[in-house]
């Protein structure tokens, strides 16, 4: 469950997202796009070798003083030719031949370089390149590879937003809206889209459908209560009628106790947009001073702990939390503290702490389910409850931004903190 702390600690705010163990979907993919492109290019240096390799013999052979044969113009003629050299100082006497340097031929028509210096510069220069223009496209793949998971992250962002949404139908009329080619990225934002609208379909059903099955029942249970009157107390009527009846009124008020709690819930739940302030220390000294509560002590502590929103709402939320506190509680000297006041961060807390039976930890969140009595933990002259108390007070805390939270109480009972948000950022 979302926790949010009381007046004394920091307040935490929707799911804490864990941050990616392992490298991202861009620097994998960019890692690979560099891994193929090292592979193209030392297969294409490796080519690129070969190619000169072969050549550099030709050459040779070519610039050699004993021709091959089909080397020479006089070979292909059929006929043999010797060049000759003109003799110099040291050099042999005239009318003699030799074959010339082969090597110092190709060195002096190839700016200086051996063939296995030329073959040595093609692989050392072209490695540099091959580093350098590696390096350009590592870069250029992870900007490219950036703009092509942009619309991946706006629907995660997107999804995102909504899962963080104190409510679960909250944030569900956002949609990603992605525009651009139909490619599989953009069917896939538009089929996420139609999901979300569907879903926020069924949650608005869902919310009619409990409203006006709340307002149809109210009418045959009104006409019940008034026949009830009717029969128990304006016409003579035997004690057993008597006590008959008085016992439909009471299951009668507990069902419009509960039709109302319903209606109540469902206008919870839309988010509020008429807002005003409301300083709920007001809200809780009323609220004190007015709940019924036996034998249960009731004491409020009203700081300042101003928000906006709708007061009656308001009202309703620190009344069911007061209201629980003293139904589920203990008949010999139980008590309830309500308190108000401003957390660290400038948002309005209440926090209700009761005595009562002892609650285990696990138990908690099935507090805020409607309709969920955890081990029927009731005072037996507490008047019998609906089961929507605390979902009431969750849903007006997060229609109004805000949340609760509640802890079982060393000794017995609960420590139950609403957090509203402050007036300027509500």
């Amino acid at each position: 469950m979302t926790g949010v702390a009381s007046a004394h600690g920091p307040v935490r705010r929707g799911p804490r997202w864990p941050r990616p163990s392992g490298l991202t979907l861009r620097a994998r993919l960019t890692l690979v796009h560099s891994a193929l492109f090292a592979v193209a290019g030392v297969a294409l240096l490796g080519v690129a070798y070969g190619l000169v390799h072969q050549q550099v013999p030709h050459r040779r052979d070519t610039l050699t003083g004993t021709a091959t044969a089909g080397s020479t113009p006089a070979a292909r003629g059929g006929a043999t030719a010797t060049p000759t050299v003109t003799p110099t100082a040291g050099a042999p006497a005239a009318g003699t031949t030799r074959p010339m340097d082969g090597d110092q031929t190709f060195a002096d028509s190839s700016d200086g370089l051996t063939p296995d210096e030329t073959l040595h510069t093609v692989l050392t220069e072209g490695g540099v390149a091959l580093v350098v223009i590696g390096a350009l496209s590592t870069g250029i793949g992870w900007l490219v590879t950036g703009r092509l998971l942009q619309p991946l992250n706006r629907m995660t962002d997107t999804a995102r937003r909504i899962a963080d949404a104190p409510a679960a139908d909250r944030g569900l009329h956002e949609r990603i809206a992605l525009a651009g080619p139909q490619d599989e990225v953009k069917r896939f934002a538009d089929t996420f889209d139609l999901m979300l609208e569907r879903i926020d379909q069924a949650f608005d059903g869902q919310r009619r459908f409990i409203a006006n099955a709340s307002h149809e029942l109210r009418t045959p249970l009104a006409l019940n209560q008034a026949l009830l009157e009717i029969v128990v107390f304006r016409r003579p009527v035997s004690e057993d009628v008597r006590q008959l009846g008085e016992t439909l009124m009471d299951v009668n008020r507990r069902h419009e106790q509960l039709i109302d709690g319903l209606l109540l819930l469902a206008r919870s739940e839309n988010e509020v947009l008429e807002r005003s302030y409301v300083d709920l220390a007001d809200i809780v000294e009323h609220v004190a001073g007015q709940t019924p509560a036996g034998t249960v002590t009731v004491t409020a502590e009203a700081g300042e702990a101003a928000t906006s929103g709708n007061p009656v709402l308001l009202e309703r939320l620190v009344s069911n939390l007061v209201e629980n506190g003293v139904r589920h509680n203990v008949d010999d000297e139980g008590w309830v503290r309500v308190r108000s006041g401003t957390g660290r961060d400038g948002s309005a807390v209440v926090e209700v702490v009761n005595t009562g039976p002892v609650v285990a930890p696990y138990e908690v969140p099935a507090l805020f389910e409607p309709f969920r009595r955890v081990g029927g933990r009731q005072r037996p002259a507490a008047p019998q409850g609906a089961g929507l108390g605390l979902s009431i007070v969750r849903a007006v805390a997060r229609a109004h931004g805000g949340d609760v939270c509640a802890e079982p109480r060393e000794g017995g009972g609960l420590i139950v903190t609403a957090t509203l948000p402050a007036p300027e950022s509500a």
